[in-house]
């Protein structure tokens, strides 16, 4: 089966990206690091791609230029377990970053990030079409995801 590698494009700052990200998550590291030639198109010397690990998962960052930029079209989902984990991945993923709506941010580097509760999205496909809708509305004002506030919503008649 082939891996699937996400390759995210930066200008220049592909390592400050990678050397942030390994920080933020636990069993991360930068496994490979290399440069432009002077075969170019980048300066040589500069550094053309990072790879990097965020627990478990490959990823590969390119100084690719200032032609593409991140957008909302892709994010990346953080799954947390519990109200600790949201308030500690929101705070450093959005740090130097701006906040979003229903759990959404985007970082110092423009790359959009969910940091969700795990078991969110079963309260919102509850077979009660009613609790869901009260999940739900509870949920779409939040920026960081307050777990017992969208619960308690959902649990109220």
């Amino acid at each position: 089966m082939p891996r699937i590698i996400p390759n995210l494009w930066f200008d220049t700052e592909g390592l400050e990206a990678a050397e942030f990200y390994i920080s933020v998550f636990p069993n991360s590291k930068i496994t490979d690091v290399s440069y432009y030639t002077e075969a170019g198109p980048g300066e040589a010397g500069t550094v053309l791609t990072v790879d990097f690990v965020l627990d478990g998962q490959p990823f590969t960052a390119i100084n690719g230029g200032p032609q593409f930029t991140f957008d909302e079209a892709v994010s990346l989902a953080v799954e947390c377990a519990d109200q600790d984990e949201v308030d500690h991945y929101w705070s450093r993923l959005s740090d130097g970053g701006e906040e979003g709506q229903c759990g959404w941010l985007k970082d110092r580097y423009g790359l959009s990030w969910q940091v969700v509760p795990e078991g969110l999205a079963e309260l919102f496909s509850d077979p009660d079409p009613r609790r869901a809708h009260r999940a739900m509305e509870a949920m779409l004002p939040m920026s960081k995801i307050d777990i017992a506030a969208v619960r308690a919503a959902a649990d109220a008649a």
